[in-house]
């Protein structure tokens, strides 16, 4: 008999069939692929995305024309890189209230600093961005070190950012951007709008770091749980300190590129960013109470916000209609949040108890015998 004989015909409890059953290897599970983005709190805002335009010619004649679509396209990218970074904020069980501070901050700069000459315009683009990362950290000091709401931080931060406008323009911008800045704003490359091309490389680099780099998942713990996260040793603080300078570094970017579009940006040229930011954010079903969120999905409410601006205007309706539409967007994605989507698809399974009668109980199983005494 074989040596492979002997172990297979050996009894269980024999020193054969314990080495013949160890040497059995089972064939590796294959790993799933991740399938966190499309979960069902951020598929959503695709399907109502398409719905939008697809009745957009119904409300509004003319709302998909080329140039309707070539005038929204640029105000959705500068939204979803706004989006963006108060997305990163939120994610952090942070909110950001100082958009409208850094977004005109550097639109002012940007513009008035070159005061139309292009060779100042590099240095005057580098000034916008540390500008509006400088007021990031001042927001993340203060709610990392100082332990102050998020909520007033920031809106402190905005208030100082507005102050400083107002110092440098003296009350009043008449500046216009520099011819490079706004040829590029308008240009294209494939046929593609450069300010497209500026929010899905600002979108990338955001989501690949954020979901395939250890500096990602440790940012996504951090905000998960942040007090678990102090426990297992992660710099809490200072994840959050430099996540509102991400944030700062992306509303500086979308102000540069508002600048450019509107060639003579106004003293509160970001004023319109506010809401619309975090309903972009609810839309594409990050949650406010932080943790994960999806950078791709706000890009989505980002356009969807857009397009429905441009179809309520195109329909007549003034801008009070258009806030009150936002702020029944916030609304309803948070309520829509809160529904166990999960629960509901997958019901909980209750123990079935058979209609016919009971099986008979053994004897004494109703009086179990006494403990003898110690």
């Amino acid at each position: 008999m074989s040596e492979h004989q002997q172990t297979a015909a050996a009894p269980p409890g024999a020193p054969g069939a314990a080495v013949g059953t160890a040497s059995r290897r089972r064939p590796a599970a294959r790993r799933r692929p991740d399938r966190r983005m499309w979960t069902s709190a951020y598929l959503p805002i695709w399907p109502a995305t398409a719905l939008l335009f697809a009745v957009s010619p119904l409300i509004a004649a003319g709302s998909l024309g080329g140039s309707a679509l070539r005038g929204m396209v640029p105000f959705a990218a500068v939204l979803a890189i706004v989006g963006i970074g108060q997305t990163l904020v939120i994610q952090q069980r942070g909110l950001d209230l100082s958009v409208p501070g850094a977004v005109s901050l550097a639109a002012i700069i940007v513009t008035k600093y070159p005061a139309g000459h292009g060779g100042r315009l590099p240095a005057a683009i580098a000034l916008a961005l540390a500008a509006c990362a400088a007021a990031g950290l001042v927001s993340g000091f203060a709610v990392t070190w100082l332990r102050i709401t998020p909520l007033v931080a920031t809106l402190g931060v905005n208030a100082l950012l507005l102050g400083t406008i107002l110092r440098i323009t003296s009350g009043s911008s008449t500046a216009t951007a520099a011819p490079g800045l706004a040829d590029f704003t308008f240009g294209r490359a494939l046929e593609i709008p450069n300010t497209v091309l500026v929010a899905v490389a600002v979108l990338a680099a955001v989501a690949v770091v954020v979901r395939t780099t250890l500096l990602g998942r440790r940012f996504v713990a951090v905000g998960t749980n942040a007090r678990a996260a102090y426990v297992a040793g992660l710099p809490v603080n200072r994840y959050r300190l430099l996540t509102y300078a991400a944030a700062g570094l992306c509303y500086g970017c979308a102000g540069i590129l508002l600048a450019g579009y509107l060639r003579t940006p106004g003293l509160s040229a970001g004023d319109n960013y506010l809401l619309p930011s975090i309903a972009a954010v609810v839309l594409g079903g990050t949650s406010l109470a932080g943790g994960s969120g999806s950078v791709v999905a706000t890009a989505g409410g980002a356009l969807f916000l857009t397009q429905l601006q441009q179809v309520v205007f195109g329909a007549g309706a003034p801008s009070s209609v258009q806030l009150l539409i936002q702020a029944g967007v916030i609304a309803a994605g948070m309520t829509l949040r809160a529904v166990p989507w999960r629960g509901v698809r997958r019901p909980r399974r209750t123990a079935s108890h058979p209609t016919g009668p009971a099986p008979p109980r053994p004897a004494g199983a109703d009086h179990p015998e006494p403990t003898a005494p110690a």
